[in-house]
């Protein structure tokens, strides 16, 4: 096969996932199969399931579903599932492994579109949920998506969107801004200061030049003492805050650095100055922080390279028969959550299960999504989400 040599950049365009062209060869061979042997309208259920959560991970944020009810668009199945933004367990109550969308209808008019659909889910639910727990790190500190420049920028909008969804409360590159309907938060690279030349000089031409509506938040570590420098901008302009971005071979124990720069400010009389803190930043470094001081974060890595989780789609059910392959549980399920405690339970019949820890009846937990391949909900906002998000976090004793 001669290689594609006419594309630009290494990634697939929206034609190329429709079109099933970034699914796994198995799946194309499997179709062909089923159209010679007369299989292509075996109807099935399949379900959305994950044997584990990476790390030590006890919950998921799961994400990615408005992408791929649009790649599921036009097809005829049925979809049942979890609205985007639920927060969720690898397992009910009971520990079976809880399936958070069910699909119904013949295997051979989705089939090909398996691998994006898992990868659309396994990759924004990984970032939503690092995000999540930086934010519930964080508290109620204002926390900015910083990571677009450690992944590929193909990807940069479903990055920055999940790190939205999760709990950031902005994000910083300018398309992904622009999908979710708001500005672009940021605030200057050390090039700008090291390409004037000093750093109040930078300081003072970036108060200049920006408009009104642009935060007076500037880097205060490029060539002194960050309190030193954070003094100094402090006298130079109207300063809403600092960023200390400083270097791990340099840091020392960052959160006394924190607290250093804190206590100078506030000495001389800048105590309405903000400290925005970024590098190497995550779930486990930021509490010690915001213990030192810190007014808010600036997240990179940890978010935009957070795991995937590792979602499968298996069939459970052929022609209205239940089927599994050896490790999964067949039949149809029909899953519930406790409005209480939140935790989830499968019933097979219907009925309605007890919640182990609170002893009341649970609710149903599954919406129906889709029907022969037309939407019935329509598709939420990322602040609906997001809101969503934030309200079960509130509720959730998490680690």
């Amino acid at each position: 096969m001669t290689p594609i040599i006419n594309r630009k950049f290494f990634i697939a365009n929206e034609e190329d996932i429709l079109q099933g062209r970034t699914t796994d060869i198995y799946f194309k061979r499997t179709l062909e199969v089923l159209k010679a042997k007369g299989l292509m309208d075996v109807q099935i259920a399949a379900e959305l399931t994950v044997s584990g959560l990476p790390r030590d991970w006890t919950w998921g944020v799961y994400c990615g579903l408005e992408e791929v009810l649009r790649l599921f668009e036009g097809k005829d199945i049925d979809i049942w599932g979890l609205p985007e933004g639920t927060i969720f367990p690898s397992r009910t109550q009971s520990g079976i492994r809880l399936p958070l969308m069910v699909i119904e209808g013949a295997y051979s008019h989705f089939c090909l579109l398996e691998s994006p659909m898992l990868g659309m889910l396994s990759h924004s639910s990984g970032v939503a949920t690092m995000a999540s727990r930086c934010r519930k790190a964080a508290g109620d500190l204002p926390m900015i998506a910083f990571g677009v420049r450690r992944a590929h920028p193909a990807i940069a909008p479903m990055l920055d969107r999940s790190s939205y969804i999760g709990g950031c409360d902005g994000v910083s590159s300018i398309l992904g801004s622009e999908l979710l309907g708001r500005e672009a938060d940021g605030t200057m690279p050390h090039a700008l200061i090291l390409i004037i030349g000093q750093s109040v000089d930078a300081f003072r031409a970036f108060d200049e030049v920006m408009g009104p509506e642009v935060p007076r938040i500037v880097l205060a570590d490029t060539y002194s003492d960050e309190k030193v420098e954070a003094l100094a901008a402090a006298e130079t302009i109207d300063l809403y805050g600092v960023r200390l971005d400083t270097p791990s071979s340099r840091r020392g124990s960052f959160p006394d650095i924190v607290r250093e720069v804190r206590w100078e400010l506030d000495l001389h009389g800048h105590k309405d100055v903000n400290i925005i803190l970024s590098g190497g930043l995550d779930e486990t470094t930021i509490p010690p922080l915001v213990q030192a001081g810190a007014s808010g974060f600036g997240i990179g890595s940890s978010i935009s390279s957070a795991p995937s989780i590792d979602f499968a789609l298996d069939i459970v059910e052929k022609e209205g028969v239940p089927i599994a392959k050896k490790g999964k549980y067949g039949g149809r399920k029909y899953l519930y959550r406790c409005p209480n405690c939140l935790d989830f339970e499968v019933s097979l019949t219907k009925q309605i299960p007890i919640c182990r820890n609170c002893n009341i009846e649970m609710i149903n937990a599954e919406v129906k999504l889709m029907e022969r391949g037309k939407r019935i909900v329509r598709a939420e906002t990322p602040d609906a989400i997001r809101d969503r998000v934030l309200t079960q976090l509130s509720k959730m004793v998490v680690e």
